[in-house]
């Protein structure tokens, strides 16, 4: 019978858990890609596709007839694009920021597309608060704010996981 070598490694120490949705109960913030969030990361990918495919088209083939409508097409792509990639990957403070960008700008040109239609004389996606996409650019940050504000992270709650506590905290 052989004695183990004490200076061979032993087994391997698990490392910290892939971040995740939280378990239920540990009262960790969910991720916003888990749950509802898939759908909203979906839908917001949808869009981001829509509105990229659109954009490249308008901003290729007809950029002299409407150049402000069309850049406000290619800065909507832009920040669907970012909104799924930070849902997606739990990127709160770009998340947060790409749907403050969408609210206000589809509330700013859904407005100016009322009020001055002349200054757009091409729709964008946001044009009409999106009656082109049956109004999902109006609701979409919305819900993007919500579920943003549903999974925050809250005093009394644990870290997401990977995250550790500064020295001497409480819990230590």
């Amino acid at each position: 019978m052989t004695t183990p070598d004490p200076a061979a490694p032993g087994p391997a120490a698990p490392g910290p858990a892939a971040p995740g949705p939280a378990a239920p109960g540990t009262g960790a913030p969910e991720s916003t890609a888990s749950g509802p969030g898939r759908v909203l990361v979906a839908v917001y990918g949808v869009f981001a596709l829509a509105a990229t495919a659109r954009a490249g088209y308008q901003l290729v083939a007809k950029f002299d007839e409407a150049p402000l409508a069309y850049l406000l097409s290619a800065l909507a792509a832009l920040v669907y694009v970012v909104a799924t990639l930070a849902l997606a990957r739990d990127r709160r403070t770009a998340a947060w920021a790409a749907v403050g960008v969408e609210l206000v700008g589809v509330l700013a040109v859904g407005t100016l597309s009322l009020l001055d239609p002349g200054d757009l004389p091409d729709a964008t996606v946001w044009s009409g608060f999106g009656e082109g996409y049956g109004y999902v650019p109006l609701v979409l940050p919305f819900l993007g704010v919500a579920w943003l504000w549903r999974t925050r992270p809250r005093a009394g709650r644990a870290p997401a996981v990977g995250r550790s506590r500064p020295a001497g905290s409480p819990d230590q």
